[in-house]
């Protein structure tokens, strides 16, 4: 009985993946809302809309096509946990009743803060456990403190790649181009 040879993937071709980092990104727009509210939002979305995002990282996450492009950008670095975890937190804010409140806080605890969380975000352990201790009675500011830490990380860390990104730069050359020949 002749052996099957089994063909072993080496490191190389198992790491390759890791190497597809943002600036070999195929395509972000999977990421954006359903093509119908896409093509509406970001036909507006002017080129001085995409510049400005440049100018501060909350005027990047206050823009819907800029929140997704940022999204984007982080998964194709494995770190849209941050974004997910910061867009939960929004949410979890605007919710009135305790029950519901204490049903979210845990949810977003198990998922994002907790050690062995699924998509666990980088906080240090005191915020972690002023967080954990915010669970027996959550109030809509109990997550404050965790978000903040985490939108400072991503705005000294993530948002000065994200503008030199490809997925930023395709955003600019997209704007200018469709701008240009609309003026033409």
């Amino acid at each position: 009985m002749a052996q099957e040879k089994v063909k072993i993937p080496t490191m190389k071709t198992r790491l390759g993946c890791l190497s597809n980092k943002s600036d070999s990104y195929s395509d972000f727009t999977e990421f954006l809302p359903p093509a119908q509210d896409r093509a509406t939002r970001c036909r507006k979305l002017s080129k001085d809309e995409v510049v400005l995002w440049a100018d501060s990282f909350d005027v990047l996450l206050s823009n819907k096509c800029g929140l997704a492009a940022f999204q984007a950008f982080l998964k194709t670095e494995f770190s849209d946990e941050n974004i997910e975890f910061w867009m939960a937190c929004e949410e979890y804010k605007k919710i009135k009743t305790p029950a519901k409140l204490m049903t979210k806080i845990n949810k977003i605890y198990n998922e994002f803060i907790d050690v062995k969380a699924p998509r666990e975000v980088n906080i240090d352990f005191r915020t972690r456990e002023v967080m954990r201790q915010s669970l027996a009675e959550p109030t809509p500011s109990s997550l404050n403190e965790v978000q903040a830490r985490v939108h400072s990380l991503m705005e000294k860390d993530s948002y000065p790649r994200f503008l030199h990104s490809k997925i930023y730069q395709d955003l600019l050359d997209m704007q200018y181009t469709h701008c240009h020949r609309n003026s033409v």
